[in-house]
């Protein structure tokens, strides 16, 4: 069953709580990344940054450093299903956002969860697996194809990604557009394609959001020098987090973008391998810092109270 919702709709807004002022909540499927760069990692810290609350769910671990992908340990499909049934009968969750799961047994799983609500927009993210071997990867994608796009609300992938998944067979000598992919998308029951890194003249990417019918969101960026790990997934949990806290999806799609592209512009290097997204960038501090004079010296004393001898 699809879950179509108009771009000019606010996607959850039925599910939204009742004006409490609690955040809205996002409940993620991915693995475990000990870089930091992709992963859950990713997406509670991007879903947090944007102003929702991520409820992660861990479908397996990567073994893998910031350069490259070492290997990949699944949990049980049991175990994913009782971690997202459990919370999903305690809290009322406005988006679905599913990442890399692992293996077919798992995309099975959520896809029966998800279809239980459906009602729920979903928004799924397929990263690119060239670290894994090919009959994995054709399993986990058809596995993908079949049982969770006819879930899917948004799809999310860079555009050689879902070229070589979702068009094989292309045998023009120009590269498919977005619409040509979203159309591909729509065949399996997608309503929305956010097609990124579609490459243009003079170093310029192009994000298009895209439906079989019509282009409804092009942003442009230019290209950092950089290569980074983990984009995909920061930007598909912002998207996720925004549609969830009540922003229509075209201003979503904008939104989410740019908080990608100052994520990227305030990337660092954390280990010897590839470039890391700041998701926190809006927290460092600008500038160099400026001596305190003493009326603030003297406020901020109370932060210098030694610790009381209460034992706990």
């Amino acid at each position: 069953m699809t879950k179509p919702t108009l771009p000019n709709e606010t996607p959850g807004d039925d599910l939204e709580d009742d004006d409490d002022g609690n955040p809205a909540c996002v409940i993620a499927f991915n693995a475990s990344d000990p870089s930091g760069a992709g992963g859950l990692s990713a997406d509670v810290t991007a879903i947090s940054s944007v102003g929702a609350h991520a409820l992660p769910v861990v479908t397996g671990a990567y073994a893998r450093d910031t350069a490259e992908v070492f290997g990949h340990f699944s949990l049980d499909e049991e175990a994913v299903a009782e971690q997202a049934r459990a919370i999903l009968e305690d809290v009322q969750v406005q988006v679905f956002k599913v990442g890399f799961v692992g293996g077919p047994e798992a995309v099975s799983t959520i896809a029966e969860i998800a279809a239980d609500y459906a009602d729920v927009p979903l928004v799924a993210y397929m990263p690119d697996l060239s670290w894994w071997e090919e009959s994995q990867i054709d399993l986990y994608q058809d596995a993908f194809r079949e049982l969770l796009l006819p879930q899917t609300t948004v799809l999310v992938g860079n555009h050689s990604t879902l070229w070589r998944w979702l068009l094989p067979d292309w045998t023009s000598d120009k590269s498919p557009s977005a619409r040509d992919i979203a159309a591909a998308a729509g065949e399996m029951g997608v309503p929305y394609t956010l097609v990124t890194g579609i490459p243009l003249p003079d170093q310029f990417i192009d994000n298009v959001l895209s439906t079989p019918e019509a282009v409804l969101v092009s942003e442009k960026f230019e290209r950092f020098e950089a290569v980074f790990e983990g984009a995909g997934d920061t930007l598909s949990a912002a998207l996720a987090a925004l549609v969830a806290s009540g922003t229509d999806l075209a201003a979503a799609t904008t939104e989410a973008l740019a908080y990608l592209d100052r994520c990227l512009d305030a990337g660092f290097r954390p280990g010897m391998g590839n470039v890391v997204p700041d998701r926190l960038f809006w927290a460092q501090p600008e500038g160099e810092s400026q001596e305190l004079t003493p009326e603030e010296a003297k406020a901020l004393q109370v932060f210098d109270m030694p610790a009381h001898d209460t034992k706990h």
